[in-house]
């Protein structure tokens, strides 16, 4: 399946989506703050990140943005996840180069049919 990049600073949303993931046999990378994030995604190959916005060090909109300066990282599907759905909180999300945006509250169903759904879109 795929490797998958989960970053939160909130332990519990960061063990239900791995959780989640993990039992649609995904591998999960965890990571809970920004700094985290990047460094595994410059050291392992992955498939897709899951990053919430608000997070300690850079948050999800930063660590999307430099990833999507990174040539070896550009391409990586981003699913952004955050207690704020404001119109300009998505927009910020989408400008940053995200591919999807998740808001808190959840369903781990709805998160795991969405990360399925970008994994296709992205290898087709």
């Amino acid at each position: 399946m795929a490797t998958i990049l989960v970053a939160d600073d909130d332990e519990d949303v960061r063990d239900i989506v791995a959780f989640k993931l993990g039992s649609a046999r995904h591998t999960v990378l965890a990571a809970e703050d920004g700094p985290q994030a990047l460094q595994i995604a410059s050291s392992r190959r992955l498939d897709l990140a899951v990053l919430d916005v608000r997070m300690p060090g850079l948050t999800g909109v930063e660590v999307c943005r430099r990833l999507r300066l990174n040539p070896e990282t550009a391409a990586l599907p981003v699913i952004l996840l955050t207690a704020q759905s404001e119109e300009g909180d998505v927009e910020a999300g989408f400008a940053a180069g995200a591919d999807d945006y998740i808001a808190k509250p959840f369903s781990p169903r709805e998160v795991g049919s969405r990360v399925q759904a970008l994994l296709a879109r992205s290898r087709s």
